[in-house]
């Protein structure tokens, strides 16, 4: 009956923490709250509406994460050439957002990290020849591979300030201008300076005077019809002073960005809604999956395509626009309801033959060119004023090539719909937080598991000992042993205050590094990557080193020795233990060979927490057989009495 309550319990709060985790990642309440706030949204008219006219419309490009390198991939940048000489003249953006990692910065062997001039060179010869810089506004800015081994922002090797477009660092405020309106884009900077070598940036970090000034710019963008955020790093990979960076930019209608490279393709499609309403949008990188994204203000409505380089024809629907892509506290959504013509834009480097529209899987008819790439289609909105609707589109050019896009709308203010839960965790969540935690616990639970042994009563066997009791002699052997205890415990603790390293973070430069963060030319910089690098220590070898030790005492308090144990207790019950710690030794080596690749001799060699916990780790292996330590005695004694017995 125990046993039973005891499920019933762990199932209740299993169920409720999954509750609480759907809770806190759903969007669904977020829209339905503030859906009937739409026809106060952005202008406090409904007029103008989406008609037949090619008025109060513009669209704009982003692209991130290009990633030119002198090494690798030797089409990355003819296609990025190509891109700017022929997509952007066919779609002739009135902006065009890249942001950040513009170069790759990386070392042949991929381990080590500078700034290669060739690779900027490369990348300002491409705007030359293309002359993108003739053809549209191009903002370009820093991503953290942009601020690889860069001491400071005025340094030589700060070769964005050099060869950019923009060249400007920091946040700042581009106000794009219309007839109809100004609309503001907001870069939010958290690139770090100084900025060390690789992995140590995978944050950005934004102190109290950065979200100051980002409130600030806010503030301004309050006059404009639309304000757009952009930068580099997702809110989830920025460190940010309080109230947080979500906050900031509560007003915007969506946060533009790159960085996480759609995880490897494991998440080709990062899309989100901050609880305040605005969305966060990731753009797959053009490194490799040579994406990039249109999107377009229609009447203040915000609508957006995520599309591969070099298919056409390439179409977004600007009205009516998904629903679940709606800002019910920033758009006037009240328009598409007042509108009377479904609009599409459509680009491809030959004439547009048809744009076939669709409803609910009846036709509507073919979309009829206004100006440039704008086609229309006359609707009746109320037609479609209760419940969910599907629109469809096929467009075909003369070439013969066709592309469809389709999405879910409605006319509704408090139908349901959601963003899956797997991206909204990647993109709302401080992981920065997270990971401290996990990091705490993990340490904690081991710190605590030898403490606790080192001071409970050894327990007395009445009968052959099993899997769970072998273990727990085990760990009273070696708890109770000052030769394994301090070592194990003194380490453990090591991993949390103690420097790791002392190196170049930075060439020429040394710093230190530590759990909670890098201290390099005099600056600190807090500590995120570290957390997760020293979970991944403790779990993979400080864990598992305790364990071998532990099962190697076992061995020995039970009478086998080094050079017999395997014939005497059998290959399948030995070796697969020996490969694991294997392994383990193994991916520490590395972790080594790493430190010196990266930051030098001197790091490889001052680095208790990697190079000298690999002697550490000989030494005690040693000692479990050759150990003569009393308490150890002790136990190998009444293993010896007890089985004689």
């Amino acid at each position: 009956m125990l046993k039973v309550f005891g499920g019933m319990m762990a199932a209740l709060l299993l169920a409720g923490l999954v509750a609480l985790l759907l809770g806190h990642y759903d969007t669904t309440l977020l829209r339905v709250q503030r859906g009937g706030d739409s026809t106060n949204a952005g202008s406090s008219s409904l007029s103008p509406s989406p008609g037949p006219l090619p008025d109060n419309i513009f669209w704009f490009v982003q692209v991130s994460d290009l990633h030119i390198s002198r090494f690798l991939d030797p089409t990355r940048a003819p296609d990025f050439e190509k891109f700017c000489s022929e997509t952007i003249s066919v779609i002739k953006p009135d902006l065009v957002l890249v942001t950040g990692d513009l170069t790759d910065a990386k070392t042949r062997n991929k381990v080590g990290s500078r700034q290669y001039e060739v690779e900027w060179q490369t990348y300002q010869g491409i705007l030359k020849r293309s002359r993108v810089l003739e053809k549209t506004k191009w903002i370009d800015i820093r991503g953290n591979h942009d601020a690889f081994n860069i001491l400071s922002l005025d340094s030589v090797s700060n070769y964005y300030r050099k060869y950019s477009a923009f060249r400007k660092e920091g946040h700042f405020h581009y106000i794009h201008r219309t007839h109809f309106g100004s609309y503001s884009f907001i870069c939010v900077d958290a690139t770090l300076t100084p900025g060390p070598k690789r992995p140590y940036n995978f944050y950005g970090i934004l102190n109290q005077t950065g979200v100051t000034e980002l409130a600030a710019l806010a503030e301004e963008s309050h006059h404009s019809n639309q304000s757009i955020w952009f930068g580099h790093y997702t809110t989830s990979t920025i460190i940010s002073a309080a109230p947080g960076i979500r906050q900031v930019m509560s007003s915007a209608t969506a946060y533009l960005c790159g960085h996480l490279h759609t995880l490897g393709g494991l998440m080709p499609v990062l899309h989100s809604q901050h609880r305040q309403g605005t969305l966060e949008l990731e753009l797959g990188d053009w490194m490799i999956n040579r994406r990039y994204r249109i999107a377009a203000f229609d009447h203040d409505l915000f609508s957006f395509s995520d599309l591969s380089f070099d298919v056409w024809p390439a179409v977004l629907i600007t009205n009516p626009k998904a629903t679940l892509y709606s800002n019910p506290a920033q758009e006037p959504l009240g328009r598409i309801r007042n509108s009377t013509h479904i609009r599409i834009l459509a680009f491809s480097t030959s004439s547009i033959s048809s744009v076939l529209v669709s409803i609910d899987g009846i036709d509507l008819g073919n979309a009829v060119s206004t100006s440039g790439p704008l086609f229309v289609l006359k609707w009746d909105p109320m037609s479609y004023s209760k419940g969910l609707h599907y629109i469809y589109v096929k467009v075909q050019d003369d070439t013969g090539r066709t592309v469809s896009k389709e999405h879910v709308f409605t006319l509704e203010d408090d139908v349901p719909l959601r963003f899956n839960l797997l991206p909204s965790f990647i993109l709302l969540t401080d992981h920065y937080i997270l990971v401290r935690i996990i990091f705490f616990l993990s340490i904690a639970v081991h710190v605590s598991i030898i403490i606790v042994f080192r001071y409970l009563k050894k327990p007395v066997p009445k009968e052959p000992p099993g899997l769970l009791t072998s273990a727990c002699l085990s760990l009273h052997a070696f708890s109770k042993s000052n030769n394994f205890y301090y070592p194990i415990l003194l380490f453990s603790l090591y991993t949390v205050v103690g420097p790791w390293f002392v190196g170049e973070l930075i060439d020429g430069h040394v710093g230190v590094c530590f759990t909670f963060g890098l201290i390099v030319n005099g600056h600190f910089l807090e500590g995120s990557l570290t957390y997760l690098v020293g979970t991944m220590q403790v779990v993979c070898f400080n864990f598992p080193l305790n364990c071998y030790l532990c099962w190697c005492l076992s061995l020995r308090c039970r009478g086998h020795c080094f050079r017999a144990h395997v014939r005497d207790i059998g290959v399948l019950r030995t070796v697969p233990v020996h490969l694991i710690m294997l392994l383990c030794f193994i991916w520490q080596s590395y972790s080594c060979v790493f430190l010196l690749q990266t930051y030098g001799v001197l790091a490889f060699f001052i680095s208790p927490q990697r190079t000298w916990s690999l002697i550490l780790t000989v030494i005690l292996i040693r000692k479990t057989w050759t150990s003569t330590d009393s308490h150890l005695r002790t136990y190998i004694a009444e293993m010896k009495n007890y089985h004689a017995s």
